[in-house]
Order: C-alpha cells, then sequence, then structure tokens
C-alpha cells in the first residue's frame, strides 16, 4: 500500500485503498485506519472583538492526522498549526500577533490539540481534548459535524470532511495584554475557533 508523505496527501493513489471490512457505520461507512489531514482543503479560522468591531483570522498551515477506531469512542486526533502562519488580512497585525505579546511565534511555533474523548450520534460529534497554546494546556470542547464519506476522492482515495467549534479564553493561555485599558474594552478575551477539515484515508487497518 502506498503511504503519503508525512502531513500532506502527495504520492496517494487509486491503491491507497484496499477491499476491506473494517467500517465505521458511525462515520458513514468510513475504513478503519489513519487518515491525514488535508491542508489544502482544510481550515482553521478565528475571531475576537478588537474594540466596537470583530477581528477575522487564520491559519495557513495546518497539519494532523485522524484515527478512524472500530468504535466511535475510540477515534483520536492530533492537529497543530504553525503559529508564525497567522494571517488577518494586515500586516503590523500579524506581525504583533506573532511576537512574544501575543503566540511568541519563535518561541512556541506550533498550537496543538490532542483528542481525549469522542462521543456522539447520527454525525453531530463532541470531541474533548488538550488544547496548547504558549506552553498552556487546557481542556476543552468542539462541538463537530461529520459531513461525510467520498470514497472517490481527488485522485481516487477515500476522504472525510469535519467542520467544528470551540470557545476559549486568551487569558487561560497567558496570549496577549489584558482585555480592557481603562475602561475601554481593546482586545476580547473570548476567541471564537471555527474548522473545516478534509482528511485522505493514509494507512488502511489491516483485515
Amino acid at each position: 500500500m502506498q503511504r503519503a508523505t508525512p502531513g500532506t496527501v502527495d504520492g496517494m493513489s487509486t491503491d491507497t485503498r484496499r477491499k476491506s471490512p473494517h467500517v465505521l457505520d458511525a462515520l458513514g461507512g468510513a475504513p478503519v485506519g489513519r487518515w491525514v489531514i488535508d491542508p489544502a482543503h482544510s481550515s482553521v479560522t478565528f475571531s475576537v472583538r478588537h474594540l466596537m468591531s470583530k477581528v477575522r483570522g487564520r491559519f495557513t498551515e495546518v497539519e494532523g492526522r485522524i484515527v478512524v477506531a472500530g468504535r466511535l469512542e475510540s477515534c483520536t486526533t492530533r492537529a497543530s498549526v504553525a503559529t508564525a502562519s497567522v494571517d488577518t488580512g494586515t500586516a503590523m497585525r500579524d506581525d504583533d500577533l506573532r511576537s512574544a505579546g501575543f503566540f511568541d511565534a519563535q518561541t512556541y511555533p506550533r498550537l496543538t490539540f490532542t483528542s481525549t474523548a469522542v462521543t456522539g450520534d447520527a454525525g453531530r460529534l463532541t470531541v474533548v481534548g488538550d488544547l496548547t497554546i504558549r506552553g498552556v494546556t487546557r481542556e476543552v470542547r468542539l462541538d463537530a459535524e461529520f459531513l461525510g464519506l467520498d470514497e472517490s476522492g481527488l485522485q481516487g482515495e477515500p476522504r472525510i470532511g469535519f467542520s467544528g467549534r470551540t470557545r476559549v479564553r486568551r487569558s487561560d493561555f497567558g496570549v496577549g495584554e489584558r482585555p480592557v485599558e481603562g475602561s475601554r474594552l481593546v482586545v476580547g478575551d473570548v476567541v471564537d475557533i471555527e474548522l473545516d477539515v478534509e482528511a485522505a484515508l493514509e494507512d488502511e487497518a489491516e483485515a
């Protein structure tokens, strides 16, 4: 079986999926095995209040893997983004976010999420896991939706899709200054995070 280059879907072919009875009905009959997140078809975005409006941004470098197991509760995922890849559309603000005052991208080059529990029904999932930012780890809950299985994908390889969202407080991770300056709210403490993930089958469980 042909393997993907780590962190990518390069090198996948129609031989990636073999005939196997090992599938998970709770995820649309997705084959049991390891799936690699396709960064070209995935996104991690966020929004936070700034003064009288909201700033929206994204991380352009995303990688990770999803392990589909025989039971939904045994499925796992680990994903990360490069903090230096933050993009809000304004270079000065992005440089500020990469600085030691916010993400400190030089010291902490990656933001990571590792799942610890997965539950759900009818395509609606709850994924609990550890989110680490600036070396600080906090438990968060993702409300996720399974978007389906494409058995033939882009080049014949099976693909699965998910969307999800969560909300965190940046102060819990030591990111940025205090939200209030005097009596004025400068940068909100609450950050809304949204995920859209597409993953391709990398290694299928042995029959």
